[in-house]
């Protein structure tokens, strides 16, 4: 029996081939979307969906995969901004040239795919655009600063991008999720823990700290079917949060305490 696909709506996923985004991609595929899912270098790579080379980092590499699709498809209904990367360290010990890495996949790499796409669904009278954030975003955690940075930079700006492309009926939203059993602590980038540092010992506790609660996080299939129920709304919220109840109360807390009251959570939740 073949499958109706007249009716199918073309999803495009960055960061698919492992974790939020392939989890994201097996769901969406199971409920008749056509999913194009994408990485760096897919080959050999297995997949319930169709893998291409995509690097964020790259804007002709961005270009080359999105006019694949659109020469298949002829269009791109919803596209899935997942591709990011984790970073660890004390500000003033992580070299710079890692803040601009994490600043290049997790702010320009959203950004630019977005953009490469505008056309394609200006042209087709609209379209989704879902960019997973953190909600390590909304607070300065210590130790990572940068990724909660690179996050929170994300967020702010699709704020402003989803007023600028409302008239064209594309619709944008951030999505934040909390901890999910994924394996970005294995990919991230920790900054060496140094022997006599004056941080060495409470960034090694809180680096710990950090890969528990990533390994005790929540099943992926969590984000995907949260990221199911925000495409299938007619119009899609400025922001989401998914995760813990702890975790996304936290985001409350953070506007309703004063300033050094949080300060003093976040250090003893950390042991600071």
């Amino acid at each position: 029996m073949k499958t109706d696909t007249s009716s199918q709506k073309i999803v495009l996923i960055t960061g698919a081939s492992s974790g939020i985004g392939r989890a994201v991609g097996n769901y969406l595929q199971q409920r008749n979307f056509k999913v194009y899912g994408t990485s760096r270098n897919s080959s050999g790579k297995s997949s319930n969906f169709s893998l291409i080379d995509l690097d964020v980092t790259n804007e002709d590499s961005i270009f080359k995969a999105i006019n694949l699709v659109l020469k298949k498809e002829a269009r791109i209904d919803i596209l899935i901004n997942n591709a990011g990367v984790g970073i660890t360290g004390p500000i003033e010990e992580t070299p710079t040239e890692q803040i601009r890495k994490a600043f290049e996949t997790n702010f320009y790499g959203p950004l630019n795919v977005s953009k490469a796409v505008l056309p394609a669904m200006r042209k087709q009278g609209g379209g989704i655009i879902v960019n997973i954030t953190s909600i390590a975003g909304y607070m300065g955690l210590p130790y990572r600063g940068i990724y909660s940075a690179s996050k929170a930079a994300l967020e702010i700006a699709t704020e402003a991008f989803r007023i600028e492309v409302k008239e064209f009926n594309i619709k944008m939203t951030n999505v934040a999720p909390g901890d999910f059993a994924t394996n970005i602590a294995a990919g991230r980038y920790h900054a060496p823990v140094i022997k006599n540092s004056p941080y060495e010992k409470a960034y090694g506790n809180t680096l710990k700290l950090m890969n528990e609660h990533v390994d005790g996080g929540k099943d992926p299939e969590m984000m995907a079917k949260a990221i199911f129920e925000i495409i299938s709304e007619k119009n899609p919220k400025t922001h989401y949060k998914v995760g813990e109840l702890l975790q996304k109360a936290s985001i409350a807390l953070k506007r309703i305490l004063p300033d050094k009251t949080y300060e003093k959570m976040l250090m003893k939740h950390y042991k600071l």
